[in-house]
């Protein structure tokens, strides 16, 4: 990934990522014939999209986009109608999710920019 980089791969422990593959958090991915092109995870309890990475050479490509959209669908149908992210600033992700319609809810405590994506109905 170009930004949004972890800056300590030993907090997403193993246990954590297994938790985001069923029941009320799930995960998606985009993938070819022979590479992962990008993967999307969220969580009903939060009502939240945990994590949104598209490797730099699919950028570009609607995938991002599309595997978002899944995610806020399934937020959604879950019951799910304040939706919240949030990304590193001035990157290329905040842009991304301006552009996509999320409103942006300034700096978290963790210094990174939060939207929120309210569902049609709302």
């Amino acid at each position: 990934m170009r930004e949004n980089r972890l800056q300590d791969p030993g907090r997403i422990t193993q246990a954590c990522y297994l938790s985001y593959l069923t029941g009320r958090r799930r995960t998606w991915v985009a993938e070819d014939e022979t590479q992962l092109l990008g993967f999307v995870c969220s969580d009903r309890d939060d009502a939240r999209i945990w994590a949104l990475f598209i490797a730099p050479e699919s950028e570009g490509k609607g995938i991002g986009k599309a595997l978002l959209q899944q995610a806020v669908d399934w937020l959604h149908a879950g019951g799910c109608h304040k939706l919240q992210l949030s990304t590193e600033p001035g990157t290329r992700a905040e842009g991304f999710y301006r552009h996509l319609g999320w409103q942006s809810l300034g700096l978290t405590e963790e210094g990174e920019v939060g939207f929120l994506l309210t569902s049609p109905s709302d």
